[in-house]
């Protein structure tokens, strides 16, 4: 195999993988040697070299093979040069070349170096330009964005917290982007809860902990993505808590999501959740019909971009945007699903073609609400146990709630006034009609209660 054997195949990966998934991965990759039936390739850092791995050696060999390779595998690795480049490169304090020695020290050498923090992977398609802002998601994308600037805020952290499928990870990874771009002196981390449980549980095994400590406590900007993952374990918990707090007191900007709010999470440590709050707690709420259609706008101008020819009949992104309403990863395979069976078939993306390639779509949209998750959901809303809805108090903070309960029972199911009174603990009909003739009166004149009505139908439509 010669470099431009690999030249050939470098190209044919480009319309395979995609422009961004090529210049974020394939692109740093050099050509090595061919062993024992086995590419070599080099990689600058660890971290690629184990995604590379993991997502892109399939599709790697096989177009290898395809160009008359005489491969079985494909495997990556660090040189020297591209660690002691990458060193002298990096954006953290310059760490002396260490002299040769035994395989041990030098493993941990490379573990100290800075290529290998603990960082995820950053999507390149998620930056705040792609972001679309709606009135769900308006004050989480203002917050970001107020970080993203990279001056003083007036609270720290930021947690974000939503469903699935909301914004979360996207809007986090905007602000890594922003910052890298803008103020590329800083060293900002983003990582899951996950991956910084692991490090710190590789820490412990290899009795390392104090460089687990200098390597967190020396971040300009924290990025922990879904920490709910972390409530539980306790010994991560109370390593977390201390950087937590050493960075805060370095004024150091940390960023956090999950899928709760912090007061939400029965097993997170206290002092954790009570820290969370300290800062701004922002929540995404399910999308709403015209953020959904300006979502699928925005895929479909990228998607012309790329395919001048691609044709839609009128009506299409209405009708999918009013249809499917879970999330936008669900929002967003079915549009590229579209795109593909359109492609791969060469016709327009007509209403009926739409009803057909996304039935099984469109089926677990139609979905049935019930009464038993009205009230669970409704429970969840306004903290109370399913006990208290159904018990006689009328108390307000108890009675509310059952009003509104009853009110969604009425609007997002078919069942009757006596049907709900009897779900509802044996109540009479005539309570069940007072109770959503209430809250049809408190939408027009209290915002609140129309707002939580609002979010509550979202999320059950969901």
């Amino acid at each position: 195999m010669t470099q431009d054997t690999w030249g050939q195949v470098r190209g044919e990966l480009l319309k395979s993988v995609g422009k961004n998934n090529f210049s974020a991965w394939i692109e740093p990759i050099t050509f090595n040697t061919v062993q024992n039936r086995t590419a070599h390739f080099n990689v600058p850092t660890n971290f690629i070299g184990t995604w590379v791995t993991q997502h892109f050696s399939d599709v790697i060999l096989r177009h290898l093979i395809s160009a008359g390779v005489d491969v079985d595998r494909v495997q990556f690795a660090v040189n020297a040069a591209a660690l002691a480049s990458n060193a002298g490169n990096s954006n953290s304090a310059p760490t002396p070349t260490p002299a040769p020695a035994p395989a041990p020290q030098s493993r941990k050498a490379v573990q100290a170096a800075p290529q290998d923090l603990p960082e995820s992977a950053l999507n390149p398609a998620h930056t705040f330009a792609n972001f679309v802002v709606g009135k769900p998601n308006e004050l989480a994308h203002a917050a970001a964005r107020r970080v993203a600037e990279g001056g003083a805020v007036s609270f720290n952290p930021l947690f974000l917290y939503g469903g699935v499928g909301l914004g979360k990870t996207h809007l986090m990874h905007a602000i890594a982007w922003e910052l890298r771009q803008s103020q590329p002196q800083l060293k900002v981390i983003y990582l899951s809860a996950e991956q910084f449980m692991y490090r710190f549980i590789r820490a412990l095994r290899d009795q390392d902990t104090i460089s687990f400590k200098e390597t967190f406590r020396s971040i300009d900007v924290l990025m922990v993505d879904d920490v709910q993952f972390i409530a539980g374990k306790n010994s991560t918990q109370e390593e977390f808590f201390h950087t937590f707090n050493a960075l805060i007191e370095l004024g150091k900007q940390i960023i956090i999501s999950g899928d709760r709010a912090p007061v939400d999470m029965e097993e997170l440590d206290n002092r954790i959740a009570s820290r969370l709050q300290c800062g701004l707690v922002v929540d995404l709420h399910p999308t709403d019909y015209e953020l959904r259609l300006g979502i699928l706008q925005q895929k479909v101008e990228a998607q012309r971009e790329r395919h001048p020819d691609l044709k839609i009949a009128p009506g299409v992104m209405e009708f999918i945007a009013h249809r499917v309403s879970s999330n936008v990863r669900v929002l967003e395979g079915a549009l590229t699903r579209l795109f593909a069976f359109a492609d791969l078939i060469g016709c327009e993306i007509t209403m009926d073609m739409t009803q057909e390639c996304l039935s099984d779509i469109l089926r677990a949209s139609d979905r049935k609400v019930t009464m038993e998750e009205i009230i669970k959901k409704t429970c969840e809303h306004y903290h109370l146990r399913q006990t208290d809805l159904m018990s006689p108090s009328r108390a307000r903070n108890i009675a509310r709630p059952r009003q509104m309960a009853m009110y969604l029972c009425k609007k997002l199911t078919t069942r009757s006034l006596p049907e709900i009174g009897r779900k509802f603990g044996g109540r009479d009909h005539t309570t069940i009609l007072h109770g959503v003739r209430k809250i049809e009166e408190l939408i027009s004149l209290d915002s609140q209660i129309a707002e939580d009505a609002e979010l509550l139908r979202r999320m059950l439509e969901a």
